[in-house]
Order: C-alpha cells, then sequence, then structure tokens
C-alpha cells in the first residue's frame, strides 16, 4: 500500500485535519497547459507554487472522472480513469506527487450516489431485468413520481438521483414495502454490491496517492431515510473500513448537516447553501445577498456580512454551537468546515459586494474555529459573473446559474488572464469582462492586497494554535462589532457594516490592551477599553498569554 510520504507529519486524517486550510479547484477553469481553452492537470501542477506561497495545504478537486459533462463532470462514466480534458491517470499522480512534495496533500470528488446513464453499469442495467445495481421500477409497478422511463430493452422506470441523465445507485431504502418492490432493503445484494463498489473505487485512489476524498450528495445514498440513520450506519462502516485500511486518508462529506454526518464517520462536513432542517440557513446567514445563484425557495435575508448592518450573527452561532456539542458527544470527533463560497453558491464578491467589504469576512473565516475552505480565486476577490450562458448543467432555476461561480481563474492582466492561450471563443468559460478584475500578479506586488491579507492570516493561523480547531471562543459582542477573543489570547474584532460600529470591552480584557499588538488591522481603534471600528474595519490584537478564560460557546 502506498501512503504519502508527509515525512513526520504522516498523522491519521483525525490529527492533520486539524490544521489543514482547504482550498477547491474547479479544475476545468484554474489552468490550461496546452492552449484548448479548458483547465487540466499539468496547469494546477504548474500553479502549485502559488497554493504554496499562500499557505494552503490541502486542495479538493471538482469531478475529474471520465464523463459526458451533462452536470460538469458530476456524471461519471468511469470512476477509474479521468477524462481527457484533464489528462491522464499518470498526469493525476504526478500533480498528487509534485503537490506532496510542497505539503500538500490533495483529495478527488468522490459522485457515490449516482453515476452517468452512459456508464457501462447503467447501460447493461438497463437491458437486464435481473440487475440491481441501479433502482428500478418495473413495467407492472407504478413509480412515484420522479422516475424516468427506461432508456433500453428493460421495461420500467429507473430513479434519478439528480438531473435524468443521473441514474441513482441502489443503496436501498431504510423502508422497504412490498407494494412498491423497488424499495429494496439496504442490505439486499444490490445494495452490498455497491458498498464494494466504492471501497473498491476509494482503494483504487488512495493507493496512487491521493489523501481522501470529499464525498458528494453524501446523504442521499440511501433513500426514504427519515432522520439519516441508515445513511450513518452506511458511512460509519465506510469509515470503519478507512480507518483499517488508510488511516491517513481523510473523508469529508457534501451533507451540509455537520451535527449528523461527523458522528456519522465523516472526518469534516461543509456548512453549505442547502442541508439540514433550516436547508443551510446557518452559511446563507452569514454571505448570501440574495444575488448571483438564488433559490426561489429561499426566503429572502439580509447576512451579517452586509454593508447595511441589518443581519444577524445568532443563526450562524446557534447553528455552529450545536454541531459542535454533537461532534463532541459522537465520540469520532471531527470538524466543521467554513467555505468562502463554491461551485454551486455564489462568490463573496456577488452582487452589491465590494472590493472594500471582503477583508472583514476572511478575518472572520479564517479566525474562526473552523476548517476555512477558500474557494479558488476568491483570495483575490474574483466575482459571481452574472449573465453568462448556461454550460454543461450550470443552470438549476430562473435565477440560478452556477456558470457565474465558475469563470477562469485570473492569474494577470493578459488577454487569457494567465488562464489559457486559447482564443476567447474557445474558453471554457468567458474571463470575467470587467476591466478592473482583480488578478494573482497585481495583488502580489500589493503589499495591502486581499491576497496579501490572506496569506498573512493563513501563516498566523498555521503558527498560533490558539486561532485554530482547537482553540477556545470567548464571545464578547455577537452584533456589530464582532468582537470575540480566541484561545484567551487574540482580541477578535469584525465590523462587516458600512457604518461604524463601537464596544466596551470588559475590565479584564481592556486591562491587557497595555500590554497588547496589533497583528492584523485595519480601521481599528482601542481607546481607555472601548472598541472603535470604522466601516468594514478589522482587526487581530495578540494580548499576550494567559490562562484563557471559559469558553462561551
Amino acid at each position: 500500500m502506498k501512503t504519502p510520504d508527509f515525512g513526520h507529519d504522516a498523522r491519521p486524517a483525525g490529527e492533520w485535519l486539524a490544521d489543514a486550510v482547504l482550498y477547491q479547484i474547479y479544475p476545468q477553469s484554474f489552468a490550461d497547459s496546452d492552449g484548448d481553452g479548458i483547465g487540466d492537470f499539468a496547469g494546477i501542477e504548474q500553479r502549485l507554487d502559488h497554493l504554496e506561497w499562500l499557505g494552503v495545504n490541502t486542495v479538493w478537486l471538482n469531478p475529474c472522472f471520465a464523463s459526458p459533462f451533462r452536470d460538469a463532470g458530476y456524471d461519471v462514466s468511469d470512476y477509474f480513469t479521468v477524462a481527457p480534458r484533464y489528462g491522464t491517470n499518470d498526469d493525476l499522480a504526478r500533480l498528487v506527487d509534485s503537490a506532496r512534495r510542497r505539503g500538500i496533500r490533495v483529495l478527488l470528488d468522490l459522485v457515490a450516489g449516482h453515476t452517468s446513464d452512459e456508464h457501462p453499469w447503467f447501460t447493461a442495467s438497463a437491458d437486464d431485468p435481473t440487475d440491481h445495481r441501479y433502482i428500478w421500477a418495473d413495467a407492472e409497478s407504478r413509480p412515484a413520481d420522479g422516475f424516468v422511463p427506461s432508456p433500453g430493452t428493460r421495461p420500467g422506470w429507473y430513479l434519478p438521483n439528480f438531473f435524468p441523465s443521473q441514474p441513482a445507485l441502489n443503496f436501498g431504502y431504510a423502508r422497504p414495502h412490498p407494494d412498491e418492490p423497488w424499495r429494496q432493503p439496504v442490505d439486499a445484494e444490490g445494495p452490498r454490491a455497491n458498498r464494494r463498489a466504492l471501497r473498491e473505487i476509494m482503494e483504487h485512489w488512495l493507493e496512487l496517492g491521493l489523501a481522501g476524498f470529499r464525498v458528494d450528495m453524501a446523504a442521499s445514498l440511501v433513500k426514504d431515510d427519515p432522520g439519516h440513520a441508515e445513511s450513518a450506519r452506511l458511512w460509519s462502516e465506510m469509515r470503519d473500513w478507512l480507518d483499517k485500511r488508510h488511516p491517513h486518508a481523510a473523508l469529508l462529506s457534501e451533507w451540509g448537516d455537520p451535527a449528523v454526518s461527523v458522528p456519522a464517520g465523516f472526518h469534516a462536513d461543509f456548512f453549505l447553501q442547502f442541508g439540514a432542517q433550516d436547508d443551510g440557513l446557518k452559511l446563507r446567514s452569514l454571505w448570501n445577498n440574495n444575488t448571483g445563484t438564488v433559490n426561489e425557495n429561499w426566503e429572502p435575508l439580509d447576512p451579517y456580512f452586509g454593508a447595511e448592518g441589518t443581519g444577524s450573527l445568532d443563526t450562524f452561532l446557534d447553528g455552529w454551537r450545536t454541531a459542535t456539542r454533537a461532534i463532541s458527544a459522537g465520540g469520532r470527533g471531527g470538524f466543521i468546515a467554513l467555505p468562502t463560497s463554491n461551485h454551486d453558491f455564489s462568490r463573496l464578491a456577488c452582487g452589491p459586494r465590494t472590493a472594500e467589504q471582503l477583508p472583514a469576512a476572511f478575518v472572520f473565516q479564517l479566525t474562526w474555529p473552523t476548517l476555512p475552505a477558500v474557494y479558488y480565486g476568491d483570495e483575490i476577490g474574483m466575482r459571481y459573473v452574472p449573465g453568462l450562458p448556461p454550460h454543461e448543467g450550470s443552470v438549476l432555476g430562473p435565477r440560478y446559474n452556477r456558470a457565474g461561480s465558475r469563470t477562469p481563474m485570473q492569474w494577470d492582466s493578459t488577454a487569457g488572464a494567465g488562464f489559457s492561450t486559447a482564443d476567447p471563443e474557445r474558453l471554457y468559460l468567458p474571463i470575467d469582462p470587467d476591466p478592473g478584475r482583480p488578478t494573482v500578479a497585481a495583488q502580489r506586488q500589493d503589499p495591502g492586497s486581499l491576497l496579501n491579507l490572506v496569506r498573512r492570516l493563513i501563516a498566523l493561523r498555521a503558527s498560533s494554535p490558539d486561532l485554530g480547531t482547537g482553540g477556545d471562543v470567548r464571545m464578547l459582542h455577537a452584533g456589530y462589532p464582532l468582537v470575540h477573543v480566541r484561545g484567551g489570547r487574540y482580541l477578535i474584532v469584525v465590523n462587516p457594516r458600512r457604518e461604524p460600529a463601537h464596544f466596551a470591552l470588559p475590565e479584564d480584557i481592556a486591562g491587557r490592551l497595555t500590554a497588547a499588538e496589533a497583528v492584523e488591522t485595519s480601521g481599528v481603534e482601542l481607546r481607555h477599553g472601548l472598541v472603535h471600528a470604522a466601516g468594514f474595519a478589522y482587526a487581530v490584537v495578540d494580548l499576550g498569554r494567559t490562562d484563557p478564560s471559559p469558553a462561551a460557546r
């Protein structure tokens, strides 16, 4: 078995993840090495120096398996072969090795709940009524809404997992029923075969040196599963296997409910724009300003990180505390990941949110005791680009076009933004047409840029355990400005609104200001025990070592 050589840092996943700063790469939009207009593995490898310089140590790649790309690669036609648009399996192995030599782990995106309708498993199943790898209702049954007519000689219908071109793999139903024979129990042969296949797929890529997986739609495998009890049992089984075979490999979920998914066996789960009983309200209450990717079912809300200062942090804090307690009680440990955005959700720089608002958001994200996950380009303030045409299944609703968050990385000010030498019409997606678009090259040269601030914050987090996942939080003020103390040492002030905000510090903290040192600050003054924060201000202040106060969780 091949284990990536991280020297003295070859720790179990639950340990090294505690220090992780995640960076999500949408591979077709990151860097194009061969001029065909689509990003590839060689392009990512050529840009690893940027990631090393930035300080990220864990990269997650969106799906890169063979696919017809009706859903941008989330419709897999071969789990063991990468898509030719990105290169070869050997190219991926070289990328993983190059990243490892820079201290960067690479995770793949595992699409566990469905395949493409062009996968050989499905084309065979569509002609074989005895095959139960997928969920089939026969011609005599009356299937529920959502089933799709068989494309093969097999009569009946199949159940998709997302788009109709993505048939759901059969992991069984939590509640079988004799009147609906497609509701097979979770221990039927079809579901057992699919669990074996999942282990084989993970084994294959872990042997190649990958550091683990982010699992797509992880809660979707077992159907009609109240409380996700059977789904939790499935992933707990997978985690037990992984701990025995590959203890250094991490398992992250796209579940959106860490209180359930992490105790179920995942090392970490993301707060997402969906998931849990509140349909992703915890994340949306921070960033979502009702522009960019908008689900028509979402009630408009004012985000905490909004210039008007009419949002509330309470929804996020309540959800974070609940999930933290559930993870602690679950016994396995694990983490909540907080993303800046992702390939399915608006970037931070979206709609009315301006560049001057972004530093405060990053100060919060990179000093909070969650795993920070930076979506490619957010570190320079790339914006959600509105008005793009549908591309590879990007549109989910009348106001929900994911293409705007998937545009090419802006490396420099050349015609192709340093992403590609291809003609504009051949690019995977158009480059942001704004002539003032931010670039890595320009921000590298500017000490006051967002990029350099993000780099310094990542370095500070890496050197200061008090700012990491293990440091406690003492909440002093959860309004405007946000004021809290990490690990009894670092005073954090964030004012995301346009108007100034003020707060009187408690005496024990005010008394430590005489020996304090400002580590990162913009627009914040600390005088006579008072915090004066200008609009969009932030500060990280080192109060010096002392016995930490009890965590106010």
